[in-house]
C-alpha cells in the first residue's frame, strides 16, 4: 500500500513536507502570519503535484526566452 502511494504521490508528499518545514521555520522565527504559512505549504504541495503529473517544466523557459528576444530586439 505504501509503495503504491509513494509511486503515485511521492513528489507531491515531498513538496508538501518541504513547504511544511519551511513554514514552521518561518513561524518559529517569531512571525505568526498564518496566511504566509498556508501559502508556503500550498506552493510546496503544488510544486510536488506538478512533478508527480510530469507536466513538463514549471516555467516554460524556451517560450519565455523567445518572447523576450522577439519583444526586446536591440535593432529593429
Amino acid at each position: 500500500m505504501w509503495r503504491e502511494y509513494w509511486a503515485v504521490y511521492g513528489k507531491r508528499t515531498i513538496g508538501a513536507a518541504a513547504g511544511l518545514f519551511f513554514g514552521f521555520v518561518y513561524l518559529f522565527a517569531g512571525f505568526w502570519d498564518m496566511l504566509f504559512f498556508i501559502l508556503v505549504v500550498s506552493v510546496g504541495y503544488w510544486l510536488g503535484k506538478q512533478k508527480d503529473l510530469q507536466n513538463g517544466p514549471i516555467l516554460p523557459w524556451q517560450r519565455l526566452w523567445s518572447w523576450l528576444t522577439e519583444r526586446y530586439r536591440p535593432f529593429r
